[in-house]
């Protein structure tokens, strides 16, 4: 990784240059040439199923920060766009996810929030400062696989020059299971060859309601390494403990960890829509052939007095977890963790030394079942915005 943390450097060699519409080339002294300078392109209207082209760099250089905007739409639409990034000449891309899910909002969903390497400022300004080093060339494209025309505004910003001899490249591989399957964990990471280093994931939950269930997330996250079969190197102990929280989970974020969406209709007894996300910046996990990271579904079940049918339709399913039910006191019949399913997704964000090709992200597939529901109030800019384009964002 790069340094962030000495300001007081003056490095010559780093050279900082933008992309955006202003100036798609990102060349010294050729931003602000529309209309005298004064403000004369800094958006594209995107008619639906358009691909554009953000950027194309020669190497060797490293983004550092990249933003952009699209007004706020309904949910499945929100997640419609779709943001594909090549290394070199490649052509297939190492990078392919939904657009709002790369900076940290799954579900089509965007609220407001700050981790140390992406934000959703107002939950709707999307920012990343991961660095994207790249040696010999980089395209990032965007894809507008919505039904709908909108404004689309960016920056990208880059630096020229030597990298280091250890840097790896970014590569971002998204994946959904619509539901997950009983007793098979859902995969958030497999498939890309060491060396390697799993930096960090967001993951999205649409919780499937069940009777009995008081709680989603017993289930726990496992990091198998360089032929780890059976049993992982890296386990935890449940899902709020892995974003580090604890006893539950509601809608916090700080620079590692955090979970800024939690939806949740009044009187259920679970939330509907769910996301996390951590950074494994301090605590590195690298890998030097294969990894692969897992998250269980398994959920909390309270057993209420005289409902003995619950238990048994659990038990007969095969579905207890764990130690097996115990006992819980007066108020309770009994208490115990089951297997579940759910409706997950998950952004993995890996660095590795090799240009590598993810799977190409299916608009459709990621699209399904994100409708908003009834007692979810829109974003207000939402009317305002949806058939005209501002002058400014």
């Amino acid at each position: 990784m790069f340094e962030r943390s000495e300001p007081y450097r003056i490095d010559l060699s780093q050279a900082i240059r933008t992309v955006s519409f202003e100036n798609p080339s990102g060349a010294k002294g050729a931003a602000a040439t529309a209309h005298g300078g004064r403000k004369g392109a800094p958006l594209r209207m995107l008619k639906p199923g358009e691909r554009v082209v953000l950027a194309d760099l020669a190497g060797p250089g490293c983004v550092r920060h990249f933003w952009l905007t699209i007004p706020p739409l309904p949910p499945h639409e929100m997640r419609a766009p779709l943001l594909e990034i090549h290394y070199d000449d490649a052509s297939e891309p190492s990078i392919s996810v939904p657009v709002l899910d790369f900076f940290g909002c799954p579900l089509g969903r965007p609220v407001a929030f700050a981790s140390q390497w992406n934000a959703a400022q107002e939950g709707r300004g999307f920012n990343s400062w991961l660095p994207m080093p790249f040696r010999r060339r980089l395209r990032v494209e965007f894809v507008n696989a919505s039904s709908r025309r909108f404004p689309l505004y960016y920056q990208i910003a880059f630096t020229d020059g030597a990298l280091p001899d250890d840097a790896g490249l970014l590569h971002v591989a998204w994946r959904r299971e619509n539901p997950t399957q009983l007793k098979r964990d859902f995969t958030i990471a497999s498939g890309l060859r060491g060396p390697g280093r799993f930096f960090g994931c967001n993951v999205g939950i649409r919780v499937l309601p069940e009777e009995g269930f008081g709680w989603y997330g017993e289930g726990e996250v496992k990091v198998y390494l360089d032929g780890d079969r059976n049993n992982p190197t890296w386990c935890g102990t449940g899902l709020e403990d892995y974003v580090g929280s604890a006893w539950g989970m509601g809608a916090h974020a700080t620079p590692l960890q955090g979970a800024p969406l939690i939806l949740q209709a009044p009187g259920a007894p679970m939330p509907e829509w769910v996301s996390f996300y951590r950074w494994h910046d301090p605590d590195p996990i690298v890998f030097e052939r294969e990894l692969r990271v897992t998250l269980q579904q398994i959920g909390a079940v309270p057993v209420p007095k005289r409902n003995l049918a619950l238990r048994e339709r659990l038990e007969q399913a095969g579905r207890v977890a764990g130690g097996g039910w115990f006992p819980a006191g007066r108020a309770l019949e009994a208490f115990g963790i089951c297997e579940r399913q759910d409706d997950v997704c998950a952004t993995a964000y890996l660095y590795l030394t090799d240009v590598q090709p993810v799977p190409r992200v299916d608009a459709v597939t990621a699209c399904a079942d994100l409708a908003r529901r009834e007692w979810e109030q829109p974003n207000p800019f939402e009317s305002a915005l949806s058939s005209v384009a501002p002058p400014s964002p």
